[in-house]
């Protein structure tokens, strides 16, 4: 069924426009105590990344639950796979975050999680949906929820993030940069891999309020790329703003994106003898990725764009890897969710296992080249299904002639058609995807 207010990752868009307002996120967080308390007694658990509006966010939700009659606890900042961890560890109901992952900080957003920690059923979430829309009538003053705050969520998280990897592990002599990109990981991140040995040195821990994802993390590598080289660093890890993804640059300065982060994890779950059935990616992951996942007989499916896709795939399967080029990847043998920390940990341990450096290591997958390009839309009508643009889509299609691929969908969080070519040669792959840019853009005007 069609959604009103939830997309694919949640409820996101722009701080101030319905329905990022903090009358709808009173309105969102009754309708969600409802919902979860609709079995009897309720806790819910609430956390947010560094953006100066999830303070508002924060409050009224936390007013709205007290009035359904759910309790609340508060984690305050902390990465968005910490709020799954502890939703599962405190026995919640459900789990609540405030963040718009990625994005700048005038954006904002909210995932909920179940109390398993993963993403809620269809079920709940059409149920909360109905449950926004309906009259919203406070339970009796003796029946309001209480409000607590967790104190050592960071610790609890911390920990939790040591123990996916063995307890012997020690990274000394691992010199490394980290960039938090003024995120939720500032604080939790850096402790991590120092209490694991290694040398660290932090970029864009300092948050604001204003400056997530400004320039730095995942999405803005550059900074990162310059400091490894400078540091003579033997690699840099770049998280997203809210510490679901995860990019790492080797020590030439050359980025490594998800799709080898995660070839190199299920390449060492195959020696290990612990990779459970194969790897699930996406329509976008690289083609290079599947051949060599071929290459060590591993099976490899994709499904749709965005982790909850990728996480019922791989819960359907029975399989415990997958994720997205971007950097989010699931390891179902640790977390529930994608969780930026506890993948470059394991890509951590791939390396120390297999006695090679990032650089030597990624040479296993040899990516084919790949042009995104992203055009802005506006509008109710989906330029995807446009006659115009299918026609030229099967234009490309018929002159790759079996070499490549084409992929056009809308961005599930952002008014943008991403267009995405694939194929042997670059330069015949990046004219096909402008050409093809052009047109979406020509039925967009």
């Amino acid at each position: 069924m069609s959604r009103k207010y939830f997309g694919t990752d949640g409820i996101r868009g722009l701080v101030g426009e319905y329905p990022i307002t903090p009358d709808f996120m009173l309105k969102l967080g009754w309708a969600a105590g409802k919902a979860f308390s609709r079995q009897g007694a309720c806790r819910v658990l609430v956390g947010k990344d560094t953006r100066i509006s999830g303070y508002m966010f924060e409050s009224a939700l936390e007013a709205g639950l007290s009035a359904a009659g759910a309790d609340v606890m508060l984690l305050g900042p902390m990465p968005t796979p910490a709020i799954a961890y502890l939703t599962r560890t405190f026995h919640a109901e459900a789990g609540i975050v405030i963040s718009a992952s990625h994005n700048p900080h005038f954006d904002n957003g909210i995932k909920f999680f179940s109390g398993h920690g993963t993403k809620l059923p269809d079920e709940v979430e059409l149920m909360i949906e109905e449950l926004i829309d309906s009259p919203m009538r406070v339970v009796d003053s003796a029946a309001l929820g209480k409000v607590s705050r967790i104190s050592d969520a960071a610790g609890r998280y911390i920990e939790f993030c040591k123990s996916s990897v063995p307890s012997s592990t020690d990274f000394s002599g691992l010199k490394i940069v980290i960039d938090c990109a003024h995120g939720a990981t500032y604080k939790v991140a850096p402790s991590v891999f120092r209490e694991l040995g290694a040398q660290v040195s932090v970029l864009a821990a300092q948050p604001d309020g204003l400056n997530i994802n400004a320039e730095c993390g995942s999405t803005h590598i550059a900074a990162l790329q310059a400091e490894v080289v400078v540091q003579k660093a033997d690699l840099g890890i770049a998280f997203d703003g809210d510490g679901d993804r995860v990019l790492m640059v080797d020590h030439t300065g050359a980025v490594v994106d998800g799709d080898e982060l995660l070839f190199l994890i299920a390449k060492d779950l195959l020696g290990l003898g612990r990779l459970k059935g194969g790897v699930v990616g996406t329509l976008m992951s690289n083609l290079g990725l599947e051949l060599a996942l071929q290459d060590l007989e591993i099976p490899f499916v994709r499904a749709k764009v965005g982790d909850r896709y990728v996480m019922a795939e791989l819960l359907e399967r029975g399989w415990l890897l997958g994720g997205e080029n971007s950097g989010h990847i699931v390891c179902c043998e640790h977390t529930t969710t994608g969780d930026a920390i506890i993948s470059a940990l394991q890509v951590l341990m791939a390396l120390r296992r297999c006695g090679q450096t990032l650089a030597e290591a990624r040479q296993g997958m040899r990516k084919c080249p790949q042009v995104l390009v992203n055009v802005r839309y506006s509008g109710s009508q989906d330029p995807v299904v446009h006659p115009a643009v299918r026609e030229a889509c099967e234009c490309v299609t018929e002159l790759m002639a079996g070499r490549g691929r084409v992929l056009l969908r809308k961005s599930g969080t952002e008014p943008l058609v991403r267009v995405m070519v694939e194929g042997d040669d670059e330069s015949q792959v990046r004219a096909h995807a402008e050409q093809l840019a052009k047109v979406v853009e020509k039925v967009c005007a």
